[in-house]
Order: C-alpha cells, then structure tokens, then sequence
C-alpha cells in the first residue's frame, strides 16, 4: 500500500503550464477573511447526513462523526471525507492509511454522540453499545448503518486546521432500506423518517 500523497497550496499545477491563477488588482493585499463565527453559524444551517469515520483496529481503534463526507467520483470509485488534524482520527489514518465511512440512520444518535465526544469517550470505548464488522481495510463499519464504505487512503489535502481525504472505495455494504436517516442541522442531530 503506497503512503498518501500530501497536495500542499505550494503544490498548486496547472494545465497548460503557461496556466497561471490572476488577481483582477494583483498589486493590492488580498482582503481580509469573513468572521469565522458568523461562517459556523452559517454552516449550522446547512443540514447534513451524519457519518462515523473509523480507522485502526484494536486497541488503536479510533473514530470521528462527520457530515463532511462526499462521493468524490463512481470511475474510480472515489470518496472526500474533510477531518480536523487536531482529532485523534487524524494520526491513525494517516498511520493505517485507511478508513472506513459508515452512514448513519435514524436511531443512530448514540453512536453520533459518543463519536462527536460527548461524554469524553476516547479510542475504543466509543465503539461500545453497537456492533461493528471489520473491513477489507482491517477498519471497523457500523453493523445496522444505512450503508458502509471501507476506503484505502489515496490523497490527503492539508488546508488550515483540516485535511481533505480521498479514499479509494475497496469495499461497499448496503444496510436496510426501511430505515430513515440521521442528519445534522442547527446544532441537533434529528431522525428523518422514510418517505
């Protein structure tokens, strides 16, 4: 398994290579960035499905919940998970060089919770009061999500506090249709029922 390539803003590459980025007043400071509070308040609004993001096995077993993550592309399979360098998940992927996406369905709020930090559970111990299956990647997936995706790590982007993974799919299992989803909005975590 090949280590991940990281893409730093120096990496930037263009084609054709007499592409170049302009600025409409090239000699004029770039303006300042937006408050980044009214930005997360902005974010709240926008309602997301929930994941679980896992990695490791074991006792270095680790894992994060999310509503950043995306199919990337179907040809190659391709999966874009955003993870903050500053959580614990961050090291064990990059380690592993694999994770694993399980999508949440309604019902599910416990295990978003205990994966979100609530209640300051760490490592393995978010893993209790739910059945998991190990992966092709050695990665754990929720047993009764709506569907998981077990990825090797193909690409990481660092920008600021965040790293844009991109994962190649070597795995999918799909759960029950009949249950609803779980997703995020307004700082809530709520129960979508089936249409």
């Amino acid at each position: 398994m090949a280590a991940y390539r990281s893409s730093l803003a120096t990496d930037l590459r263009l084609e054709p290579p007499e592409a170049t980025l302009m600025s409409l007043t090239p000699d004029a400071p770039p303006p300042p960035f937006a408050d980044a509070g009214l930005l997360k308040q902005a974010m709240r609004r926008l309602v997301g499905g929930v994941v679980v993001v896992t990695a490791g096995s074991g006792e270095d077993r680790v894992g994060l919940t999310a509503t950043s993550a995306v199919s990337l592309s179907v040809d190659p399979p391709t999966m874009l998970v955003c993870v903050n360098r500053a959580s614990s998940t961050w090291p064990v992927i990059v380690k592993r060089q694999h994770f694993c996406v399980s999508i949440l369905a309604a019902g599910h709020r416990p295990v978003a919770e205990r994966f979100a930090g609530i209640g300051a559970l760490r490592g393995p111990a978010r893993y209790a009061g739910a059945e998991w299956t190990t992966m092709a990647s050695g990665a754990s997936g929720l047993t009764e999500a709506q569907a998981i995706i077990d990825c090797d790590l193909e690409e990481v982007i660092e920008r600021h506090s965040h790293a844009i993974l991109l994962g190649a799919v070597r795995e999918v299992r799909l759960g029950g249709e009949a249950a609803g989803a779980l997703v995020y909005g307004r700082g809530s975590f709520i129960d979508l029922s089936p249409p």
